[in-house]
């Protein structure tokens, strides 16, 4: 796999959103193979698709490539923050690459996020544009990466250094067992998987996850029975393989 952009199909343009959207779609077109289902290549869609920027012609998903220029951060920018919600709602995001590179325009780094780790809670409305602004009153919003639990975020290169495809495509199949079409039920089963991902080590106990029943009470303020829901998603992550039940409330992490 060729790190590298091709520079030169920069050329003739000035501002360095159009330079580094071109470059970064036109790399990942000649040099990114599918995650879900391992074709070799993937086909760059027309611009003006809304959204999705290439997809899979074997398996069918569609993508959008995000890319940063040096360290990310724990936010990503993204488009507006309405159709954003519309979209996670139903279903209908596309997959998320996340692209990082140097200023020298080498690939660093380059990120899966899986389509079923999205949930409203991880997109962050912005404020919207000042009439000073071309776009007067357009809202934006930014998606929480920090917010993503461990497991749906899936390298392909890390530190310059590409993940066989292999090993790539069977951690996709393997956390696509958590994968629900029930936004609230998502919602849920991310939050507790993020607590379960805080506690040091493999093994943790029910007591510990009771420990987040503050954090959990903030994050879902309508439900007034934590514990009893924290039981339940612990049942749901053992029985998508996520985690083991060992008996007398204790659990050991697997994925």
């Amino acid at each position: 796999m060729n790190l590298c952009f091709n520079t030169a199909l920069a050329a003739g343009y000035k501002s360095k959103a159009q330079i580094a959207r071109v470059l970064s779609e036109s790399w990942a077109a000649s040099n990114v193979f599918c995650p879900c289902c391992g074709y070799s290549s993937l086909t760059k869609l027309d611009n003006n698709e809304p959204v999705a920027d290439m997809r899979c012609d074997k398996c069918g998903e569609v993508f959008e490539l995000k890319s940063a220029k040096g360290k990310l951060g724990k936010k990503i920018p993204d488009g507006a923050y309405e159709t954003m919600i519309q979209r996670i709602n139903s279903l209908t995001n596309p997959e998320l690459f996340v692209l990082q590179y140097t200023p020298e325009y080498e690939v660093t780094d380059l990120t899966l996020i899986p389509k079923f780790f999205f949930v409203p809670s991880i997109i962050e409305k912005r404020n919207p544009l000042p009439p000073t602004a071309r776009r007067y009153g357009w809202v934006g919003c930014n998606i929480l990466y920090s917010n993503i639990p461990k497991q749906g975020k899936i390298p392909i290169i890390q530190n310059k250094n590409v993940v066989d495809k292999e090993i790539v495509v069977e951690k996709y199949t393997t956390v696509k067992q958590i994968q629900t079409n029930n936004i609230e039920t998502r919602g849920w089963l991310f939050d507790v998987l993020n607590c379960v991902n805080s506690i040091h080590g493999d093994v943790f106990t029910l007591k510990e996850m009771y420990g987040f029943v503050d954090v959990l009470q903030e994050l879902h303020q309508d439900n007034h029975n934590i514990e009893a829901k924290i039981r339940q998603q612990l049942q749901l992550l053992r029985d998508k393989g996520f985690i083991e039940f060992l008996g007398s409330g204790v659990y050991r992490k697997k994925i």
